[in-house]
């Protein structure tokens, strides 16, 4: 971007969302699938709620994450306003712009926490982005940073996150110890199926490197639609039954997809896949997610004074 930092007034943090209680879980749901899922897969999902009082951390952390990032920019002289707007819940997108509107917010940088990109995370994000300024009437102009994957903030955090396990595990089994980094799956009738796959392995690589352990691969978890329909493998829940055969002891999850706990962290991993390494006989740790963590703020920050210098 050519534009100086004084043509931009804001930073629009934009996210998937969550419920916050349990009356919300399944108009949540609702909005999330618009009619693409059987009802017995949502009462399933709505479950998994439940089980966490049907409450989901994600607008808690975004809100961690945004004012934090407002300091860190503040702190680097770019005092800009930063909104957060949801995709499925609120405060959805269409209520933030027209908030940022009647707050005199002309040029925005748009930062999108998805760590990938894909045709059903970072274009229609934009494309949800581009509707929420219609459907408001708003005359809001917008310029997207570039994706998260490989920023060094990010990639450090991650690092350091999947450190913390490793330390738990007795130095003599430690070098054995599998690291998965999980993400979620993709179909592959997703047009940039392919270059989502090759960010996840990027950034997998990139942790792996920075700590020198050479025992990890990629997993893929939380898949939905039909069970004929091709998505991206293998699943975590296979390679920890592999793994278990082969006689390996430890394992440490990576959500490397995810930028807070949701749902599937807490319960595809924390319930089902720790259940699944249970059975094959594994130790299973699962690292933090980055949340609000210094270091991934800084990676945020990195970001969005890319696009106003």
């Amino acid at each position: 971007m050519t534009e100086n930092q004084d043509a931009f007034d804001a930073v629009l943090v934009i996210a998937f969302g969550g419920p916050e209680r349990p009356e919300d879980i399944r108009p949540f749901l609702a909005r999330v699938t618009q009619g693409r899922v059987p009802a017995e897969r949502l009462e399933t999902v709505a479950h998994h709620y439940e089980l966490f009082g049907g409450r989901s951390p994600v607008k808690e952390v975004t809100f961690r994450q945004a004012e934090a990032l407002r300091t860190m920019l503040k702190d680097q002289g770019l005092p800009l306003a930063v909104y957060v707007g949801m995709r499925n819940w609120h405060p959805l997108l269409v209520d933030t712009v027209q908030q940022m509107s009647r707050d005199g917010v002309n040029r925005v940088v748009g930062l999108i926490l998805s760590v990938y990109q894909s045709r059903s995370s970072w274009d229609q994000y934009q494309s949800d982005v581009a509707n929420a300024i219609a459907e408001a009437g708003v005359d809001l102009s917008i310029a997207y940073t570039e994706p998260l994957f490989d920023q060094p903030g990010f990639i450090q955090t991650v690092s350091s996150r999947a450190k913390e396990c490793l330390e738990e595990i007795p130095q003599p089994d430690r070098g054995a110890a599998h690291l998965l980094f999980t993400a979620h799956s993709l179909p592959h009738s997703d047009p940039q199926v392919k270059l989502y796959a090759e960010q996840v392995a990027r950034s997998a690589t990139s942790v792996a490197k920075a700590l020198a352990h050479e025992n990890w691969q990629v997993a893929y978890q939380s898949r939905s639609g039909r069970p004929q329909d091709p998505w991206l493998e293998p699943d975590i829940r296979d390679v920890l039954r592999d793994l278990g055969a082969r006689g390996v002891n430890h394992v440490v999850a990576v959500p490397i997809g995810f930028v807070c706990d949701n749902i599937e962290v807490l319960y595809d991993l924390d319930i089902e896949a720790m259940d699944t390494a249970r059975q094959a006989g594994i130790t299973f740790l699962r690292a933090k997610t980055v949340n609000d963590d210094h270091g991934f703020v800084d990676a945020l920050a990195a970001l969005v004074t890319t696009v106003v210098s």
